[in-house]
């Protein structure tokens, strides 16, 4: 099953680093946040990604032509004339990888749309390309089985973020309490699970997936939301890669599912 994944969006959230690279190529640990992603569907055996790329498209292809180079240690050896490079202690993953130019200004569902001749008539996975977690993908796509609509959503609860005033009748403030999980509302996080079907409720470049294909499935009874109870976090803001970044530098990030 291929993973699709959402890179070509310009970041303005986060310009301090997408000014000069696509927000999945902002680095976590020396490594972009888009291989993060792949290493995560690799754990469970998922290998063939296709990568929607559109703002600086270039520099997703161009890191991947030179992947040897950013996991490897290299020799250039220019004795003989002829500019040898030799790669030593090869480290490559067993990934197959598509990166489809989906255009500049195309929303997330023109993006999906535009990926339609590489999926064909099977099933796939689509997620952003800015987010990390600790989903169980193997149990996620079982869980899109067993229903039989076109699309699977993964939903988490991010909770609440500051102290909970309880107001009763009149306006009077009951009590003040520390924030719950169960203060919180379910969002979309991305990590879906899709049927080809799918391609039929988007129609064109500048249909947002999230408010133009979303909807309508919900309409026609086509969506199903998967809970997700352990770790997720997205990377919109500075603030929100420093918290990823620090997880990882601590040796514990929760997403790192491989050896």
């Amino acid at each position: 099953m291929k993973a699709v994944i959402l890179a070509g969006g310009f970041g303005t959230r986060i310009s301090e680093e997408s000014q000069l690279r696509p927000k999945p190529m902002i680095e976590i640990g020396n490594m972009p946040i888009l291989w993060h992603i792949m290493k995560i569907y690799s754990h469970y055996g998922f290998n063939e990604f296709i990568i929607c790329a559109g703002y600086k498209q270039h520099v997703i292809k161009e890191w991947f032509a030179d992947y040897f180079l950013h996991t490897s240690d290299i020799t250039f050896d220019y004795t003989s004339g002829n500019g040898e490079m030799i790669v030593h202690n090869k480290k490559v993953e067993p990934w197959r990888v598509t990166i489809v130019d989906t255009g500049l200004n195309t929303q997330t569902g023109g993006r999906v749309k535009r990926i339609k001749d590489y999926i064909g008539d099977e099933t796939f996975m689509l997620t952003y390309g800015d987010a990390v977690g600790d989903i169980d993908i193997p149990e996620l796509v079982r869980f899109h089985r067993s229903h039989g609509k076109t699309a699977t959503i993964s939903m988490y609860n991010f909770g609440q973020n500051k102290g909970v005033v309880e107001v009763g009748n009149n306006g009077v403030i009951e009590a003040f309490r520390e924030k719950s999980d169960a203060d919180g509302d379910l969002i979309n996080i991305g990590f879906m699970v899709l049927e080809p079907k799918v391609f039929d409720y988007i129609e064109g470049d500048q249909t947002v997936f999230e408010s133009g294909a979303l909807p309508l499935l919900v309409n026609d009874r086509e969506l199903v939301g998967y809970v997700h109870k352990g770790y997720w976090q997205c990377m919109d803001t500075l603030r929100e890669k420093l918290q990823i970044e620090k997880l990882w530098d601590s040796g514990n990030a929760p997403w790192k599912l491989w050896e």
